[in-house]
């Protein structure tokens, strides 16, 4: 039995208000907010057991190197990869993915050389490729979405042509909730020799991942996003891809030994790690996902979906509320615009008088926009802890927005 009242005492954020109205938050899908078990394990990490990992003999230092290290193998439970040597920790995907750009497609891709890609990508899937492209000579190639916010994966795999060198795809549109099938595109592009970079940003804290099952080449997330503290995160690289790549930031902890004359490099994974790491960062982020796995990532799907469901009825009743996509299966992610001439902002700060909580703007992902033909929206996107009460708050300010600027 999903509990959700207890779920939410976990998050002390929740009992506070806003604006003298109980705080309703809907911007999970910018930055989910901490359970307790995330609060208590940082605090504890920095106020009784912190010292630099991986460089003492001394007792805090193997104790915080032991409680650092442990979040490789959670992290490679939470995503069912192989091994925990699969893993290489980041400050969150936007750094997974540069990582792919620098040390591995950089290297080996030449001008004419391209990378596929979908409208529907976060700028940090998006600029890394522009990188290449106005350095490198690299092609961009875009596969764009239906009007229901369908990515078709066959058109991702017809899109790849004979200088195709990587597919970068979402699992999850941070704009329209869309999930795309990143296993069939994987399927696909492989058969064509072509590696796939699944951006699990959005998808990894709403539903169930295996990186085997799907058969990627790459799988990044972001700690955030995971009810995890910021600055944290990982990406799951296929063994035979991490043999391909080369350092990309150099310093300590990368290195087996320095001289004046050479450089020997240690084993991946720390071999993409350099330098003093985010410590505390990873220890939050691997309290946060085994918060999670306790609840149980089918679980926490099956509330989502319901609540999406309900949230679905109640907002396609608004009839003077535009919904942009309406994918079948989407996640819990809505983005709308009201009839007039109310922008995103000033619905976004009416709302927020009413303790609701949402996201306005481009999203990061300004292609999509255009594709959509809109300049900005508003996004309530739904986490773990949210409510079918919560809904109807979102909806009565809606009406109270439609009210003031009808």
């Amino acid at each position: 039995m999903y509990d959700i009242q207890a779920i939410r005492a976990e998050f002390p954020i929740l009992s506070r208000q806003v604006n003298g109205k109980p705080l309703v938050y809907l911007d999970n899908g910018a930055s989910a907010q901490k359970p307790r078990a995330v609060i208590e394990a940082m605090n504890t990490a920095y106020s009784m057991e912190y010292a630099n990992v991986h460089r003492g003999l001394h007792f805090l230092s193997n104790l915080a190197t032991d409680k650092y290290e442990s979040v490789r193998g959670i992290i490679a439970r939470f995503l069912n990869a192989p091994s925990e040597d699969n893993i290489v920790f980041t400050t969150g995907t936007t750094e997974g993915i540069n990582l792919i750009s620098y040390a591995w497609a950089a290297p080996r891709l030449q001008p004419g050389d391209e990378v596929v890609l979908s409208v529907m990508e976060h700028h940090a899937n998006i600029v890394p490729w522009h990188f290449l492209r106005e350095r490198q000579g690299v092609v961009l190639k875009w596969v764009d979405c239906d009007a229901k916010g369908d990515l078709d994966p066959q058109a991702v795999i017809d899109a790849i042509g004979p200088r195709t060198r990587l597919v970068a795809v979402t699992q999850m549109s941070n704009v329209l909730g869309s999930v795309v099938d990143v296993a069939a595109i994987c399927r696909g592009a492989q058969a064509k020799g072509v590696p796939v970079l699944v951006d699990g940003s959005q998808s990894a804290v709403h539903m169930p991942v295996d990186v085997q099952a799907i058969g990627c080449d790459f799988f990044a997330i972001t700690g955030h996003k995971l009810y995890g503290p910021s600055g944290s995160g990982a990406i799951y690289i296929r063994p035979e891809r991490m043999a391909e790549m080369r350092p990309f930031l150099g310093g300590g902890d990368m290195i087996r030994e320095v001289t004046r004359d050479a450089v020997s490099y240690n084993d991946a994974p720390m071999k993409f790690e350099a330098g003093t790491p985010g410590i505390v960062q990873q220890i939050g982020l691997g309290a946060a996902l085994t918060f999670l796995m306790e609840i149980g990532m089918d679980q926490i799907a099956a509330h989502e979906r319901r609540l999406r469901d309900y949230a679905q009825a109640r907002l396609s009743g608004l009839n003077w509320l535009n919904i942009q996509g309406n994918s079948a299966g989407k996640g819990a992610i809505f983005s709308f615009t009201l009839e007039g001439a109310a922008h995103a902002h000033d619905i976004s700060t009416v709302l927020d008088k009413r303790g609701v909580a949402v996201r306005a703007g481009t999203h990061c992902a300004m292609p999509l926009m255009e594709h959509m033909g809109v300049g900005a929206t508003c996004r309530a996107s739904f986490g773990m802890y949210n409510t079918e009460v919560e809904v109807d708050a979102l909806v009565s300010a809606l009406e109270l927005c439609h009210d003031l600027f009808a």
